[in-house]
C-alpha cells in the first residue's frame, strides 16, 4: 500500500497552479448523460473519483476518452444496467446518476453509494426531489428505485441543502415539462458551474448562486462544452500550506468571490495576502492569533477545508474552537494530529478546542478521508522531523498531483510502497 514521506520544516516558495474541480467535474460528467449527443469538457482533474465515476459509465456503454485534462463523452448507445455494488461503493459521487439515469430512461436501480465516512448521508433529500417533481420511489436491500415515465415541473423546497441532492434536482427538472421553482438550494460554486454549463447546452435556469432557482424544462439538450471550474478547496489548502511553513507563494486560477469566508478567517488568523485577478499571493506571517471557525453551507465557511484549517490554528497563539455542523464524522482526524503533539481536545463529534501554539513532531498517522488526508498532509509540512502517511487513496481521490505541486515548491514529499 502506498504512503506519503514527509520531510517538515521547508518553508514553501514559488508558484502553483489550481486545477480543475473535483466536485464539479462529477455532476457535469453525470449531466453529460442528459443528452445523447458527444460533449466535450475540458480541465477536468486527473484525480481517481473521475476514473471511478469512468468506469461505471463504460459499464453503461457510454464512450470516453480522458487525454490531457480534456474529457470526450459519447452517451449515444448509453445502456440502463443495474450498476454492480462493487462501483458504486467505491464513491458516494455516483448517487448523481440517478437524475440522468431517470430522465433518460424512465427508472432507475442504484446500489447506496459509498465513499468517505463522515457519519450520517442520508439520502431522503434525493428522494424528496425526485418525488416532488412526480416521480415514484422506494428504497430496499440497500438499492434506490425511482420509476417516472415523465417528469413534472412544479414548486418545491429542499428538505435540506444537500450539495448532491441539489444537483440531481437540477438535472431532472431541467428535462422535466414545465417550471420548476427550487426552494432551499445549495449554492457552492460547483452547484454554479453545473448550473452553468447546462444552460450552455440548453437549459434554463435562473437564479445561479442563489438558494432559490427558477428552472424551465426543455424537451431536450444539446451535448456540453464546458471547461471546469478551479477548485476552491485546492485553492484553500496550498494557501494553509504556505502559512504552516512561513512560506511565500502565488496561486494561480483563483476566483476570490468562492471564498470569501475563507479568506476572511485567514485574515484573521493574520497571514498577509494580496488578491489580483485570478491569482493569490500568500506572504508569510510574523505571528498567528487564533481565531473560531463553524462550518456551514455556502457562503459560509467550508466543511472541506475545515480539517485543513485546524492544523493552521495549531500554529497560532491562544485558544481557538472549531465547530463542524454539517457532518457529525467529520471531526476524528483530531486524534490524528494528536499523535502528532498537537494539543487539541475533541469536545463532541462536532467540537474540538485547538490550544496553541503546538510543536508537531512527525510520526505514523493515516489519512481518514479526503480533506482529513491533505490536512495530514499540511501537519507533516510543519512538523519536524518525518511523517509517514498511510490510506493515501482518499487523498488521490480528492488533490491531482499533489505530490508534484508541493516538490514544485520546495516540499520534501514522496510517494512511496
Amino acid at each position: 500500500m502506498q504512503k506519503f514521506i514527509i520531510e517538515g520544516g521547508h518553508a514553501l516558495s514559488g508558484t502553483v497552479e489550481i486545477g480543475g474541480s473535483k466536485n464539479a467535474a462529477l455532476p457535469i460528467i453525470g449531466a453529460c448523460l442528459l443528452s445523447a449527443e458527444k460533449s466535450v469538457l475540458t480541465n477536468v482533474p486527473d484525480i481517481s473519483d473521475i476514473y471511478t465515476l469512468l468506469e461505471i459509465l463504460q459499464y453503461l456503454n457510454v464512450q470516453s476518452d480522458f487525454t490531457n485534462g480534456t474529457l470526450t463523452l459519447d452517451p449515444s448507445h448509453m445502456e440502463n444496467k443495474a450498476i454492480p455494488h462493487e462501483l458504486v461503493s467505491k464513491m458516494r459521487g455516483s448517487i448523481i446518476l440517478l437524475a440522468p439515469i431517470l430522465t433518460r430512461f424512465g427508472e432507475v436501480k442504484l446500489s447506496f453509494p459509498g465513499g468517505c465516512v463522515l457519519g450520517k448521508r442520508p439520502i431522503d433529500s434525493h428522494l424528496h426531489a425526485f418525488e416532488s417533481l412526480g416521480a415514484q420511489t422506494s428504497t430496499e436491500n440497500d438499492e434506490i428505485y425511482i420509476k417516472c415515465a415523465a417528469l413534472t415541473g412544479t414548486d418545491f423546497t429542499m428538505s435540506e441543502m444537500s450539495v448532491t441532492a441539489t444537483e440531481n434536482a437540477i438535472m431532472a427538472a431541467c428535462l422535466a415539462s414545465g417550471t420548476s421553482q427550487i426552494n432551499l438550494c445549495a449554492a457552492e460554486p460547483h452547484i454554479q458551474d453545473l448550473c452553468y454549463a447546462l444552460n450552455e447546452a440548453g437549459a434554463k435556469i435562473e437564479g445561479i448562486g442563489t438558494h432559490n432557482l427558477i428552472i424551465k424544462g426543455v424537451h431536450s439538450l444539446r451535448g456540453l462544452r464546458h471547461a471546469i471550474t478551479s477548485d476552491y478547496l485546492e485553492i484553500g489548502t496550498y494557501a494553509i500550506a504556505a502559512a504552516v511553513t512561513g512560506g511565500h507563494i502565488i496561486i494561480k486560477n483563483t476566483n476570490k468571490a468562492h471564498l470569501e469566508s475563507f479568506w476572511q478567517k485567514f485574515e484573521e488568523v493574520g497571514i498577509p495576502v494580496e488578491h489580483r485577478e485570478n491569482e493569490v499571493e500568500i506572504f508569510p506571517a510574523q505571528s498567528l492569533n487564533a481565531a473560531n471557525i463553524r462550518t456551514a453551507v455556502y457562503p459560509s465557511f467550508a466543511t472541506d477545508l475545515h480539517p485543513q484549517f485546524s492544523v493552521l490554528l495549531t500554529q497560532a497563539e491562544g485558544t481557538s474552537l472549531v465547530f463542524e455542523t454539517l457532518f457529525e464524522g467529520k471531526m476524528n482526524y483530531i486524534f490524528e494530529l494528536e499523535k502528532m503533539g498537537a494539543k487539541v481536545k475533541l469536545i463532541n463529534n462536532h467540537k474540538a478546542k485547538i490550544s496553541g501554539k503546538s510543536q508537531l513532531k512527525g510520526c505514523p498517522v493515516a489519512s481518514l478521508d479526503i480533506r482529513a488526508g491533505a490536512a495530514m498532509v499540511l501537519a507533516g509540512l510543519a512538523a519536524s522531523g518525518v511523517t509517514e502517511i498511510s490510506n493515501i487513496n482518499y487523498i488521490d481521490r480528492g488533490y491531482n498531483q499533489l505530490v508534484e505541486k508541493l516538490q514544485s515548491l520546495g516540499a520534501h514529499i514522496q510517494r512511496t510502497s
